[in-house]
């Protein structure tokens, strides 16, 4: 009281009143009245106000688009700050640094504490700060974080020593600052030296996914929405799900890893659930999303897994997940894709002395497509040559390492049958280059090997090309043309790590007769035909008993039930081509349709004369109707704008409870709208207002569902006018 009267007295500042920290240390209360009543001499340095120069960070740093109002950086680059002190800040007798914290418990051995001091030169390898002007009481600093630091959400602080003991800022909130990979940096796991990929993997929030058949391939627009609202966050949340240890999440390989486990709920309650009943019950049907925004946000508020998704939706969700922290993703699409069940690198089909298949005997499936995401990244753990795009597959088909999980398995290592190398590198190889080989069980146990396909597996292999919607085939990054010996070698590798077994040998390659079909482009609704074509390349007259087996399936190859059954006899004429037609209706299969309107047919044939069983397999989509989007009137940033949804019901029936669900990007949030009924050949009609927020080009992404019809998809680009 006394030091204060005399401070009044002679115009010195009022002393501060004693902090309960110093507690009873008679020492720290002894220095601490010594700088209160000499405290014109000395001044504690103290921070007045900080400056995150958060729009030029972010735009420097390529994170601008996250609707986020913290301060977003990407390691391995400095960006920029600016400290107001309580006083002229003096170098020779002041020392401050910059703290970052990330986690309960922050270990500076671990990476989750880390002290910024100041230094002369900034490298990318490893922490610092440097003052780039000082004017007064104002500092300016460039902050680098290293180029291999953790990557999420860290709490910061400035620390000053001072006579009385290290002082620091206090907490707030809003200098939290995210710091995630960077494919700008050289010296960051994931670089990548093609600004235009860098461009579509890392910044592009629209994407598109490829589906259907090698003859009939469709696409529907995905919003990855990966800057959008509460997005980043959410992804940081699977992460803590996970129980990834912070000191790993530097690491791109160990989070694409454990995101691939989290994005599915198999078995740790993670984003989604899947589902391929085609019963959608407390939930949304696959088909139904437009994006993977509603997905992250919901499982983020609700901790609970999301109802439904198949592989595209988790492949998308999955994107989304790793483009948001920065690693450079894409969704893959392989055509005809195996699901290798017993892992001996090859899929079994075994038929039974009749030609028919043997259900019971054939464990492994073909799907008619399959999606998964590539993520790029290097590998030093690898052989050099081998880093690059590492496949990454989130859909739950088989256990790895105790999780349902798949990857990162280096695209080169499956093209050159490394199978060797993790992870799960054989069961993606398994997908796109295994044989097909058909075998004859005999009653007595005995399997022969009737005919080995080896064209059909990864037919085809797709992603977005970037800049454009176009489709952009990739198949030759994953194996050798068909039929090379460099095709043939890679798969030799592949048995030679993996399961050291012979390549069965194709008999059929001097057979007498050749039998192949094709299935007429069909319509939802149409009869059509499936026509077989028979080759005798003898001169001997052959008769053949056929089968022809339709079969409503899961777009898993996964077969719900047989909806037609055809035997016929056809007579063989030497060296003559006979041609068969077999009528499919469709009231033969529309009653029993599943959602993705998949029709798999399976054609076997024995030569009676010598016993030979052909056999061939096929699947088909059936074409579906699309909706209609329109956008009448102007098209301008800060003014109203009507979007309208159109669909004509094509069926011969009504159609019951359907949702129509609407997305934009930069446009409108994901809305959805029910209606209870649409009379046969009749028109539904939905208007939605929006007010645009951007400008420039955007896309409207719209799905329509009910239980009759699903798959239905409609979009729309258009350019928003900046306000004049």
């Amino acid at each position: 009281k006394e030091g204060r009267k005399e401070g009044r007295k002679e115009g010195r500042k009022e002393i501060k009143p004693l902090s309960p920290e110093y507690g009873t240390d008679v020492a720290k209360i002894q220095c601490f009245l010594s700088l209160c009543v000499f405290e014109d001499v000395l001044e504690v340095l103290e921070v007045r106000t900080f400056n995150r120069e958060h729009e030029i960070n972010k735009k420097e740093h390529h994170t601008d688009k996250y609707s986020n109002h913290k301060l977003i950086v990407r390691r391995g680059q400095p960006y920029h700050i600016q400290i107001s002190f309580n006083r002229p800040y003096n170098p020779e007798k002041d020392t401050f640094w910059i703290e970052y914290l990330i986690g309960r418990y922050p270990q500076q051995a671990k990476g989750t504490y880390i002290k910024v001091q100041l230094v002369e030169k900034l490298q990318s390898k490893e922490w610092g700060a440097k003052i780039t002007h000082s004017d007064g009481q104002f500092v300016a600093l460039n902050i680098m974080p290293a180029a291999n630091c953790v990557v999420g959400k860290f709490r910061m602080y400035i620390a000053i020593s001072t006579p009385i003991g290290i002082l620091r800022t206090r907490r707030n909130p809003a200098t939290d600052t995210y710091i995630l990979f960077n494919p700008w940096c050289t010296e960051d796991l994931v670089y990548l030296d093609d600004e235009k990929q860098r461009q579509e993997y890392v910044l592009n929030d629209l994407g598109v996914i490829f589906y259907g058949d090698p003859e009939n391939i469709r696409s529907r627009s995905w919003n990855y929405g990966q800057f959008e609202e509460g997005v980043l966050d959410a992804c940081l949340y699977v992460m803590d799900r996970a129980e990834l240890d912070l000191s790993g999440r530097w690491n791109p390989l160990k989070i694409s890893r454990v995101g691939s486990a989290m994005i599915n709920a198999k078995d740790d309650e993670g984003v989604i659930v899947g589902s391929w009943s085609n019963v959608y019950d407390y939930g949304v049907a696959p088909s139904a999303w437009t994006g993977s925004v509603d997905i992250l946000l919901e499982y983020h508020s609700s901790r609970e897994p999301v109802r439904y998704g198949q592989c595209w939706v988790f492949a998308g969700v999955f994107n989304t997940f790793l483009r948001c922290l920065g690693i450079p993703a894409r969704v893959v699409t392989n055509f005809c894709s195996a699901h290798d069940n017993d892992a001996n690198l090859q899929m079994d089909v075994f038929v039974d002395e009749n030609g028919k298949v043997d259900s019971k005997l054939t464990k492994d499936s073909i799907w008619n497509y399959h999606c998964w995401n590539e993520a790029w990244m290097s590998r030093p753990e690898l052989p050099v040559g081998f880093g690059g795009w590492q496949a990454v597959d989130s859909t739950p088909q088989e256990n790895s390492d105790g999780m349902y999980r798949c990857g990162p398995a280096s695209v080169q290592a499956i093209k050159h049958g490394h199978v060797c190398f993790p992870f799960d590198t054989p069961f993606v190889f398994a997908e796109v280059n295994s044989d097909v080989v058909y075998s004859k069980a005999m009653q007595n146990g005995v399997k022969l090997v009737q005919h080995v396909d080896k064209t059909q597996i990864g037919r085809l292999i797709v992603t977005k090309e970037e800049g454009t919607d176009k489709m952009k085939i990739i198949t030759e990054q994953y194996k050798f043309q068909e039929g090379t010996e460099e095709e043939r070698l890679a798969l030799e590798t592949a048995l030679m790590y993996g399961v050291k077994k012979s390549i069965p040998q194709d008999v059929t390659s001097t057979l007498e007769v050749n039998m192949d079909f094709v299935v007429e482009d069909p319509t939802l609704g149409s009869d059509f035909n499936v026509t077989i074509t028979f080759q005798n390349n003898t001169q001997s007259r052959y008769t053949a008993t056929s089968y022809l087996s339709g079969n409503i399936v899961f777009y898993t190859g996964v077969s719900k039930n047989e909806f037609k059954n055809h035997s016929f006899n056809v007579t063989l004429e030497p060296m003559k081509a006979q041609t068969v037609e077999v009528l499919i209706k469709s009231s033969e299969y529309m009653s029993q349709l599943l959602e993705q309107a998949s029709l798999h047919f399976f054609v076997t044939a024995r030569v009676n004369e010598t016993q030979k069983i052909l056999a061939q397999q096929k699947s088909v989509a059936l074409k579906i109707p699309q909706l209609l989007l329109k956008v009448p009137g102007e098209k301008v940033v800060g003014k109203d704008m009507a979007v309208i949804v159109e669909f004509t019901n094509p069926l011969k029936e009504d159609l019951n409870n359907v949702w129509v669900r609407l997305d934009g990007p930069g446009l409108l949030k994901p809305t959805s709208k029910l209606f209870r009924e649409v009379p046969r050949n009749s028109t539904l009609t939905w208007e939605e207002k929006c007010l645009p927020k951007r400008a420039g080009l955007r896309k409207l992404i719209a799905s329509l569902n009910c239980d009759a019809l699903r798959h239905v998809y409609g979009e729309l680009d258009i350019n928003i006018q900046s306000a004049v």
